[in-house]
């Protein structure tokens, strides 16, 4: 197994991409430190991991507050499991709406959940890293490589994700920390699904998908489970598109 005595943390872990992840971390021998707001699905995710012999808990968490990286997650990740030898900042939101309708509070609100909480997450587990290493990865989205129209605050927080992912990779390397992100591409996930689904978008996706359609969330899960683990041992600083070669076109 991969990630045999590794303990995991992965935010937004109740639906779609983290869902995915904690049930393959958690096959792949890590002890799961699972969170996100949704607290009666992620305790359903949790009990399913225990239920085939694995570990896991789960927490309710805003990642956007510090108090609860600080004083909540990671305090309770150590004293269940020990340590903290990966981090998956997951968790984001997107609000679709044209740019000159989008509000300061509506790019406040997401610049918290997607950019802020990456770097609380990753000040909270630090510490803990420092000694014998780690892996952390920072879920951004293929919208960080490529203009996109729409969600222009959603755009500029998975931008800063990348920026940010780079940008670790260096200060933390001489902890041997490594800091990786994923770029997703079009993923089917119940957030995408309403319009991954509709028949015209269908049809588009396949015009500009060379792969001719979207991926789903175990593409991502096992993209992550490869940069956590220690097949990634000299990899560090990338942002990794998993989007069928959208972004090479």
């Amino acid at each position: 197994m991969r990630l045999s005595g590794k303990v995991a943390i992965i935010t937004g872990a109740a639906s779609g991409m983290g869902e995915s992840m904690a049930y393959l971390f958690a096959q792949e021998g890590a002890k799961v430190v699972l969170t996100d707001i949704q607290i009666e699905k992620l305790n359903i995710i949790v009990s399913k991991i225990k239920s085939q012999g694995q570990e896991a808990i789960g927490i309710m968490h805003d990642v956007s507050d510090r108090n609860t990286w600080f004083e909540q997650v990671v305090p309770t990740a150590m004293e269940h499991f020990g340590s903290i030898d990966i981090l998956i900042n997951n968790a984001g939101i997107s609000v679709p709406k044209p740019f000159e309708e989008q509000t300061e509070d509506l790019w406040q609100k997401t610049y918290n959940i997607n950019i802020n909480s990456i770097m609380l997450g990753m000040q909270a587990v630090l510490p803990h890293m420092k000694e014998k290493g780690g892996s952390i990865v920072n879920i951004s989205s293929i919208s960080a490589l490529t203009g996109m129209a729409g969600p222009g605050s959603y755009t500029a927080s998975k931008g800063a994700t990348s920026a940010i992912t780079r940008a670790a990779a260096v200060d933390f390397g001489k902890y041997q920390i490594r800091v990786n992100a994923i770029n997703p591409g079009y993923i089917m996930t119940p957030m995408s699904e309403p319009h991954l689904t509709n028949p015209q978008y269908k049809e588009y996706i396949k015009s500009i998908v060379p792969l001719k359609g979207p991926g789903d969330a175990m593409d991502i899960a096992h993209a992550a489970l490869f940069l956590a683990s220690d097949d990634a041992k000299y990899i560090s600083g990338v942002n990794l598109p998993v989007d069928g070669g959208t972004t090479v076109q």
